[in-house]
C-alpha cells in the first residue's frame, strides 16, 4: 500500500501548469460513497447518522450516490435501518440479512462487507471509530488490500483526483496530518462519534434497496456466541451525548478540589469530564477523559476549569456550541478558542458559579 501524507489544509485547485493526476482505469471504475450503518440488537449507533450527513456532502461534491451498508440478522431491523438511512441522506441501501449476522462477529461481517465492496465497488467507505467499527474496518481494509485512515477529525475531497482527504491527529496529538490513499480503492476512514454534527432527518425521503446474500454457514465461523451479557451501565447518561459538561484539569490543584466540579455539574444537570493528566492522576475514572485518547464530545455548553487547552484536549471538545474557560493563566491556549473566558482560580470561581446557578434555579421555581 502507498499513502501520501501532507500537511492539513483545505483542498485547492491545481496551480497553473500543474499536471492533474490521472487515475488508474481500474480505480476509476470505483464510484460512490458508502457509510456502514452500525446496528446492535435493533439499535443504530448515532455515529452512523453523523457519518451519513458527512457522506452526503462528499457525495454531492463528487456527483455520486450515497450508499448505506446495512448488515443484520433480522429482516425487520434491516428494513427499519435502511428506511432511517434514506431519511438521513442515503440514495441506496446495500442490505445483507442473515441469521449469522444477528450478533457481531468479525468473520461474517468482514465477508459480507468485502463481498459487497468487490461486487459494487464504492470509492469511499466510512465507518464509526467505535469498538465494533474499528474492529471491522481493520479487517476489511486488510482483506481488500487497501488503505485505512483511523480516528479522523475532518474529511474533504481533493478536486485534482477525486481523492479523500482524511485528516487526523498525529505525533501524540501535537499535529494534524491529511492522508490520501492514492493507489487503492476503496479509500477507507473511521471517524469518532460526535466529531461530525448530526444531520437533520427528512421524513418520507426514500431510496432503493439492493439485497445480497452472505453465502456462509456457521461451520465457516471460528468464533461462537455462547451468551449475551448486557452492559449494566447502558442506561446511564453517556458523556459523548451530554448537552452540558463541566470538565476539570490539572489546574484544579488536587483531587479534593474536584468536588467543586461535581457540585456545579449537579446543579446544571451536567456530566463531569476531565483532561488526560487528571485521569492519569486518578482524580477521575478513565471513562470520563475527554480528548484525543478519550471521548469526543459536542455539548451545547462546555465549562473547562483549570484546563490549559492543549491540542490533545481540544480535538475532543472543539465541537461544543459554547465554551466557557476558567484559568488563572491569561495566556492559556484555551482562551484562543473559548467563547467566554474567566481569568482566575477555578477553585474559588466554581463555588461562586454553583451558588449563582442554584439561586437562579430557586427563583425560577418560585416564579413557575
Amino acid at each position: 500500500m502507498s499513502e501520501n501524507t501532507t500537511p492539513a489544509a483545505a483542498p485547492t485547485a491545481a496551480p497553473k501548469g500543474k499536471k492533474r493526476l490521472e487515475l488508474d482505469p481500474r480505480l476509476a471504475a470505483y464510484q460512490g460513497i458508502w457509510v456502514f450503518v452500525e446496528m446492535e440488537r435493533g439499535h443504530v449507533h448515532p455515529v452512523s447518522w453523523e457519518l451519513m450527513g458527512e457522506g452526503r456532502k462528499l457525495a454531492n461534491i463528487l456527483g455520486v450516490e450515497l450508499g448505506a451498508v446495512v448488515l443484520g440478522g433480522s429482516g425487520v431491523d434491516t428494513q427499519m435501518a435502511s428506511a432511517a438511512a434514506f431519511t438521513y441522506g442515503a440514495d441506496v441501501a446495500y442490505v445483507v440479512c442473515d441469521a449469522l449476522l444477528t450478533e457481531y462477529r468479525n468473520e461474517p461481517y468482514t465477508k459480507a462487507m468485502t463481498d459487497l465492496v468487490n461486487r459494487h465497488q464504492p470509492e469511499i467507505l466510512l465507518l464509526g471509530a467505535t469498538t465494533l467499527g474499528r474492529d471491522l474496518a481493520g479487517s476489511v481494509a486488510t482483506t481488500l488490500l487497501t488503505g485505512l485512515t483511523a480516528d479522523c477529525t475532518d474529511l474533504a475531497i481533493d478536486p485534482d483526483n477525486r481523492g479523500l482527504l482524511a485528516t487526523r491527529p498525529t505525533f501524540g496529538g501535537s499535529l494534524l496530518c491529511t492522508i490520501q490513499t492514492l493507489n487503492y480503492r476503496p479509500q477507507m476512514a473511521t471517524i469518532r462519534p460526535r466529531v461530525m454534527s448530526m444531520p437533520t432527518a427528512e421524513p418520507g425521503r426514500i431510496g432503493r434497496m439492493v439485497t445480497e446474500s452472505l453465502n456462509m454457514v456457521e461451520n465457516d465461523i471460528i468464533a461462537k456466541v455462547l451468551e449475551f451479557i448486557p452492559d449494566e451501565a447502558q442506561e446511564q447518561a453517556q458523556l459523548a451525548y451530554a448537552d452540558i459538561i463541566v470538565a476539570g484539569g490539572r489546574g484544579m490543584g488536587k483531587a479534593e478540589n474536584f468536588r467543586h466540579i461535581w457540585d456545579l455539574a449537579a446543579v446544571l444537570g451536567a456530566e463531569v469530564g476531565g483532561s488526560r493528566p487528571v485521569t492519569h492522576a486518578g482524580w477521575l475514572t478513565a471513562d470520563r477523559q475527554i480528548g484525543q485518547s478519550g471521548k469526543t464530545v459536542r455539548p451545547k455548553l462546555y465549562i473547562a476549569a483549570g484546563i490549559s487547552g492543549a491540542i490533545q484536549h481540544r480535538v475532543g471538545m472543539e465541537g461544543a456550541d459554547v465554551v466557557i474557560a476558567i484559568n488563572n493563566d491569561p495566556n492559556a491556549p484555551i482562551f484562543d478558542f473559548a467563547t467566554y473566558g474567566i481569568v482566575g482560580d477555578a477553585v474559588h470561581i466554581l463555588p461562586a458559579l454553583t451558588e449563582a446557578f442554584r439561586s437562579r434555579l430557586v427563583v425560577n421555581r418560585r416564579a413557575g
